[in-house]
C-alpha cells in the first residue's frame, strides 16, 4: 500500500543548526553542510534508502550504480529544498528567482470567482507557492487540506524563525468537518490546495499505475474535486540551478464524478515532472509496496 506515516525526519537541534548557519554564512553555506547530513542518511538510513533505490532503479530503469548514486543526490536536493523553504520564510525571497509556467490558468481561475481545487504531490517544493506567487498581482487565499502529524517541536520552532504564513490550512478529521472548511473556502473564491500521492491507514483509497506500477493514492482529493463543480488545477514548483524555481499550473478536464478520471489525469501529469525532474520525487517509503 502507498502509505505513509505521516512523520519526517529530522530533529529541533538539526534545524537550528542550518538556521544559524543560513542566518550568518547565507544558504549556499548551508548547502555545504549539507552534504554531510545526507551523506548520514545515505550510510545509515536503510528503509528510506532501499524505497528510493527501487524508484530509482525499477521504476526509472537505472543502473545499481547510478541508482546509488541517485540516492545520495535525492536525499541532498530534498535537503536543499528544505533550507530554500526556511531561508524564503525567514525573508530571504529576494535571493531567490522565480519562472512561471502556467501561471494564466491560476488568474483565469479566480477570475470565475468560484473557487477552485489545486493537486499537487511531494515532488519539488510546493510550500514555497504563497511566496512564489507575490509577484502576481492577484489576491488570492489558499487553503492547504493537511494531517497535522508532523514532529510539533518542530513545527513550533520554525514558527518561531519564519514570517507567519499566509496560507490557511484546513486539518483533515475523523468526524468530516473540514468538508465544511473546503466548501466555506470555495464560497470566498479561495483556492483549496490537496496532494494526491499519500494516504493513511484507515482511510479510502483508489489503485491506479504510476511509472509502470499500481500503487495506491488517497482518494478524498479525487473524490471531492471531481464533485465539486469548480475548475481543478495541477500545480508544482520545481527547483532549478542557481537559486531558481520553476511554477507549472495545468487545467485538468474533470468529468463530474469521475474520481478515476481525475486521478488517471493527475498521474500523467506527476509522471512528466518526475521524468523532467526525476531527483525531486520524495516520497521516501515503499510506496509502490514492493518491498517486503
Amino acid at each position: 500500500m502507498s502509505k505513509w506515516d505521516g512523520k519526517s525526519k529530522g530533529t529541533v537541534l538539526g534545524y537550528k543548526i542550518f538556521v544559524f548557519l543560513i542566518q550568518k554564512a547565507g544558504v549556499k553555506a548551508a548547502y555545504v553542510l549539507l552534504y554531510f547530513v545526507a551523506s548520514y542518511y545515505f550510510l545509515f538510513l536503510k528503509k528510506s534508502n532501499k524505497a528510493i533505490s527501487y524508484y530509482f532503479k525499477e521504476r526509472l530503469g537505472y543502473s545499481w550504480f547510478k541508482s546509488k548514486k541517485m540516492v545520495f543526490r535525492s536525499y541532498y536536493t530534498f535537503g536543499q529544498t528544505i533550507i530554500d523553504k526556511i531561508s524564503i520564510s525567514a525573508g530571504m525571497r529576494n535571493k531567490f528567482t522565480y519562472e512561471f509556467d502556467g501561471i494564466e490558468t491560476l488568474k483565469n481561475l479566480l477570475a470565475e470567482k468560484k473557487g477552485g481545487v489545486l493537486i499537487s504531490a511531494h515532488i519539488g517544493n510546493f510550500e514555497i507557492a504563497e511566496h512564489f506567487l507575490g509577484d502576481i498581482d492577484i489576491d488570492f487565499q489558499i487553503n492547504l487540506v493537511t494531517t497535522d502529524l508532523e514532529h510539533s517541536a518542530i513545527k513550533n520552532y520554525l514558527e518561531s524563525v519564519t514570517q507567519k504564513p499566509t496560507v490557511k490550512f484546513i486539518i483533515i478529521r475523523e468526524d468530516l468537518s473540514h468538508i465544511f472548511e473546503i466548501n466555506a473556502a470555495l464560497s470566498k473564491n479561495e483556492l483549496v490546495c490537496f496532494t494526491g500521492d499519500r494516504y493513511f491507514e484507515g482511510t479510502k483509497s483508489l489503485s491506479e499505475k504510476i511509472l509502470g506500477e499500481e500503487a495506491n493514492f488517497p482518494a478524498g482529493p479525487f473524490l471531492i474535486a471531481s464533485r465539486l463543480k469548480v475548475p481543478v488545477v495541477f500545480v508544482y514548483v520545481m527547483k532549478e540551478p542557481n537559486l531558481h524555481y520553476h511554477l507549472y499550473a495545468r487545467e485538468a478536464t474533470v468529468k463530474h464524478r469521475d474520481e478515476k478520471g481525475l486521478l488517471k489525469a493527475y498521474i500523467e501529469s506527476v509522471e512528466s515532472m518526475v521524468k523532467k525532474y526525476p531527483l525531486q520525487w520524495f516520497n521516501y517509503f515503499d510506496f509502490w509496496n514492493q518491498l517486503k
